[in-house]
């Protein structure tokens, strides 16, 4: 977890006071969600944030969740990895770099594949920034490979980098709104953006 705080602006000041981090922590989750839902990635909706508890849209029936793309068979893994590569794109236009993401944090639902698991999303000017990239495009380039696709993580990580143009500077640049993380009391916190 220290490595996708270090270095991050919405966790300056916060210290090692867990009950803080945690706090900080559910709430940069539910700003990655927004941000990566703006830019057109599908992740669970974002309802309410209070304290230390995001609540969100369920993925699933009454019968269970919704299964991940690593327990379900892919009967189209070409589209499937085109979904993902695009998503990765714009996650990364929108300024994000996912941080974890692989056939663990994609969750096939009514039929679209959903990313999941954006609290440890980190801003394109995070210090590991560059380094969450690469692992997530070998994780997912690696995962399709298996499912047969002419997938490589160089091929991934030139696409991301070569056809995303990342919102200016002054929209993801550490301290913009989207990056931050409200202080104040729970009146203050409520989750209206």
């Amino acid at each position: 977890m220290r490595s996708y705080l270090d270095g991050d602006p919405r966790f300056e000041g916060i210290g090692s006071d867990k009950k803080k981090v945690v706090t900080a922590w559910v709430r940069k989750e539910s700003s990655n969600l927004k941000r990566a839902r703006r830019a057109g990635v599908r992740t669970p909706e974002p309802i309410a944030v209070e304290r230390n508890v995001l609540v969100m849209e369920y993925l699933g029936t009454e019968e269970g969740r919704s299964k991940r793309l690593s327990e379900v068979h892919i009967e189209n893994p070409e589209t499937a990895y085109e979904v993902v590569k695009e998503y990765t794109r714009r996650l990364y236009d929108a300024g994000l770099v996912h941080g974890d993401l692989s056939e663990y944090n994609i969750v096939f639902h009514e039929g679209q594949l959903y990313i999941i698991d954006l609290g440890q999303a980190v801003t394109i000017h995070h210090p590991n920034a560059d380094d969450f990239l690469e692992r997530d495009c070998r994780n997912v380039a690696n995962f399709f490979a298996r499912q047969g696709v002419d997938a490589t993580p160089e091929e991934l990580l030139a696409y991301v980098r070569e056809y995303a143009t990342p919102k200016d500077k002054a929209d993801t640049a550490p301290g913009s709104d989207d990056d931050a993380v409200p202080q104040g009391t729970p009146a203050d916190r409520r989750d209206d953006e």
